[in-house]
């Protein structure tokens, strides 16, 4: 299939609108038709790019390749971003799985239509993303969901809602999930709210005792102003991350030790995990949820510190709101019911979304009947942004080969592909070719 063929069949797109909590309910709007771009530097010359605005609201930008293979990849960004989409986001999405482009696929992907937590809203962006492709270019010979981090769960939301149209024709031919939250909103995020709570036990500066004391879980008070910055000189102040090891006291140590320790995180992600459990709880409970709490850690039994006992007899305790939870997994958690072949990469050591992701996911497709769709493959990286270039090409040709010739690739395979790949990208591969399903992680379980 050819591009220039198909732009002359350019036109205005029909989408369908929803507010976050109807998302099937709003009139369709017209969208405009894409507009034709300057590409950026980092994608293969003779590229070709759109870039738009969707009638909800989302920006998104479009690439085809000279050498297009007629296959379309519809990407779901990570997060998610709490700050205002602005029209070029989707640039720095495109420059990283650019690779994609580089070996013919075209790509597309959206801001969403706004910042913040939503995962049926980003989905439906998602799926309206590919039908102003299919609009304004024609349908392509196959279809490809991506889903990226949290962008993952969009995906894999976006796959269950969004798999056949109204007459049961096929949407998606397959999807691919990378590094993805998959383990859904209502266990996801719980790790965080332990932190919140673990940390505020040994630091008390996150609220600081002159500030208005609120429940952790709140993330920040509706209203609340405070800076990436100015949390992490709290976290430098508490436990002395930031500064050389040899200018740390003994106390800041002791409850950094005590901290990631009874958390199971690693020192360089204590700020960017207490980060998301405060301005993504901010969101999260204070805009989406109505100030109600999804978060229970009245039974948990905290362990790993040099006193347990102690921890767990003062550390703040709070109980879940039961419509909360309702709410969250009705918004973000996964049936498992999956229709199109669906192949997932992990780094095993991924510090931001945990690999266990991988078997919440498993278990929940299998639950569903559907094991036979899905493929895990993990790699022994400590990345969670960006694996090799090679692995991602891998995947996806997998996929194009088990959706094209019927042949269900396992780790071996992916990881044969990737070493075909790889001298065209002077990268390495680092699939693991024995696993098949993560392993255990340190995960908080009530006593």
């Amino acid at each position: 299939m050819r591009l220039f063929s198909m732009l002359a069949a350019a036109s205005a797109v029909t989408l369908t609108g929803a507010p976050f909590a109807a998302a099937q309910d709003a009139p369709a709007t017209p969208s405009p038709a894409p507009v034709p771009a300057v590409c950026p530097d980092f994608l293969p010359q003779q590229a070709h790019c759109w870039s738009g605005r969707a009638a909800k609201g989302g920006y998104y930008w479009i690439a085809v390749p000279e050498n297009w293979n007629g296959s379309l990849i519809v990407h779901a960004h990570g997060g998610p971003r709490t700050a205002a989409p602005k029209a070029d986001d989707p640039l720095e999405d495109l420059e990283r799985f650019s690779m994609t482009v580089k070996e013919g696929f075209a790509w597309a992907g959206s801001t969403y239509r706004r910042g913040g937590y939503g995962v049926r809203m980003a989905a439906e962006d998602t799926d309206d993303l590919r039908q102003i492709f299919w609009d304004a270019f024609g349908r392509p010979r196959r279809t490809i969901l991506h889903g990226q981090s949290w962008g993952g769960n969009v995906a894999a939301k976006a796959a269950e809602l969004y798999a056949r149209d109204a007459e049961g024709r096929v949407v998606w031919d397959g999807v691919i999930l990378t590094s993805g939250v998959l383990a859904g909103g209502t266990e996801a995020y719980r790790f965080r709210a332990d932190l919140r709570a673990v940390y505020q036990y040994y630091c008390q500066n996150h609220p600081a005792p002159d500030e208005a004391q609120y429940p952790v879980w709140q993330g920040l008070p509706e209203g609340a102003r405070l800076t990436r910055a100015q949390l992490a000189e709290r976290v430098k102040t508490c436990t002395g991350v930031g500064l050389p090891e040899a200018e740390r006291s003994p106390e800041q140590k002791q409850r950094l030790t005590d901290i990631l320790n009874v958390v199971g995180i690693g020192e360089g992600q204590l700020v960017s995990h207490l980060a998301w459990g405060t301005f993504l709880f901010q969101d999260l409970v204070q805009k989406r949820l109505d100030g109600l709490n999804p978060f229970d850690n009245s039974r948990t039994f905290y362990q790993g510190s040099h006193d347990d006992a102690a921890l767990n007899a003062g550390v703040e305790r709070f109980v879940a709101d039961p419509m909360a939870v309702a709410r969250l997994a009705y918004d973000a958690d996964l049936s498992g019911m999956i229709v199109a072949p669906t192949v997932t990469i992990h780094g095993k050591d991924d510090p931001t979304a945990f690999v266990w992701h991988q078997d919440v996911y498993r278990d929940r497709v299998a639950a569903a009947g559907r094991a036979d769709l899905l493929v895990q493959t993990f790699t022994d990286e400590a990345e969670h942004s960006a694996l090799s270039p090679p692995e991602y090409v891998a995947v996806f040709e997998a996929l194009m080969g088990w959706i094209d010739h019927g042949v269900k690739p396992d780790a071996r395979s992916v990881s044969a592909l990737c070493e075909a790949a790889r001298p065209r990208y002077d990268a390495v591969c680092l699939f693991d070719e024995r696993r098949l399903s993560g392993p255990a992680a340190k995960v908080l379980l009530p006593s």
